[in-house]
């Protein structure tokens, strides 16, 4: 099983099938290696001891394996973390909150886990042109957005590793002067923001733009909220920045974001879940779709990273699965849709 490039692997020991098998899809998701996966007699009849550069050891009962912990520390130096969680049923609330617990653990022990985009790895988007050179005309049923007007609708992306290039493919797909916002949260260095903003906005009609303090989210603009301090919307819509930072391990926290959206648009705040590594969003979105929100998520072979958009699909919360092309044209057609609605609701009213 792969996991990333000079990252310790991972040794998992348990006497139930279920949870070693857990253990190891989460461990994998978070970009590690499985160097090994089995009961203590397993692990016991070994011929050489597996190389790990930390143990996650749980048991039903210890008592049944009195030589386990002796081999163990007979045997390495590495870590060992025992009594670990039953884990839930995946895709539940209570399995997306193990899993982050898990990931707690292995990141006071190994550090950061997450993979973020290089600066290398944007300026080489930059230099790429969109797959399809001139995007599609604006459907004559969409009337198109006013300049400067104040966006109703509102789309979250949100992203990590990989993110960037699927979030440029989706917007380089888009027609121009739709009437719809887009808030962008993308785990990233601060420091590569100068560059993912060129990069985003070198061919689409939809410019990255810095939240700024007061702004009202308008037509047409793509507003990148910052990693360092929380964000959120004030009664008039109006953003506004707070004192506290992101809760979570990374900034923007892509599960507050959602939150601190949906306070204020409701069930005109939706959600793209793009490319990247770990489970934000994942315990948001099923709430936004609750509400009535529209919750999709990029497919997976499609992903640099797929375990963001998959954690969110496995809440069942997510109405439509495709690449960053096929989010675009879906949502130039439900746009579309809602115009036509729209327009006949009118008619049948005059």
């Amino acid at each position: 099983m792969a996991g990333q490039q000079g990252r310790p692997g991972v040794g998992i020991i348990s006497d139930v099938i279920l949870q070693r098998h857990r253990l190891q899809e989460a461990t994998v998701r978070l970009g590690l290696e499985v160097s090994f996966a089995g009961d203590p007699e397993r692990l016991l009849d070994y011929p050489t001891f597996p190389d790990a550069g930390l143990w996650l050891v749980t048991l039903e009962d210890e008592a049944d394996h009195p030589t386990l912990f002796d081999h163990l520390l007979d045997n390495t130096e590495a870590p060992v973390l025992f009594g670990l969680d039953q884990a839930p049923k995946p895709g539940s609330k209570a399995y997306v909150r193990w899993e982050r617990r898990l990931q707690d653990k292995l990141e006071q022990e190994l550090g950061e886990l997450e993979q973020l985009d290089s600066r290398d790895t944007l300026e080489q988007l930059e230099t790429q042109l969109p797959e399809s050179a001139s995007p599609p005309s604006l459907p004559q049923w969409i009337t198109p957005a006013s300049a400067g007007s104040v966006a109703d609708e509102i789309w979250i992306l949100g992203a990590s590793l990989g993110g960037p290039a699927a979030v440029k493919a989706f917007l380089d797909h888009l027609p121009p002067d739709l009437p719809v916002g887009f808030v962008y949260a993308q785990h990233i260095d601060d420091n590569f923001t100068d560059v993912l903003t060129r990069v985003l906005g070198r061919h689409a009609h939809y410019k990255l733009k810095q939240a700024e303090e007061g702004d009202r989210i308008r037509n047409g603009d793509v507003v990148l909220i910052p990693v360092d301090h929380e964000w959120r919307f004030d009664s008039t819509g109006k953003l506004m920045e707070l004192d506290t930072p992101w809760p979570g391990p990374y900034g923007p926290s892509i599960d507050q974001v959602l939150l601190n959206v949906a306070d204020h648009y409701g069930s005109h705040c939706h959600a793209i879940l793009f490319s990247g590594m770990g489970n934000d969003g994942a315990i948001a979105a099923p709430m936004l779709r609750a509400y009535g929100s529209r919750i999709w998520v990029q497919e997976s072979k499609s992903c640099g990273n797929s375990s963001m958009p998959d954690s969110v699909a496995a809440t069942g919360c997510s109405t439509f699965t495709g690449t960053p092309e096929e989010l675009a044209r879906e949502l130039i057609k439900t746009i579309e849709a809602s115009c036509l609605l729209k327009g006949r609701q009118k008619r049948d009213s005059a």
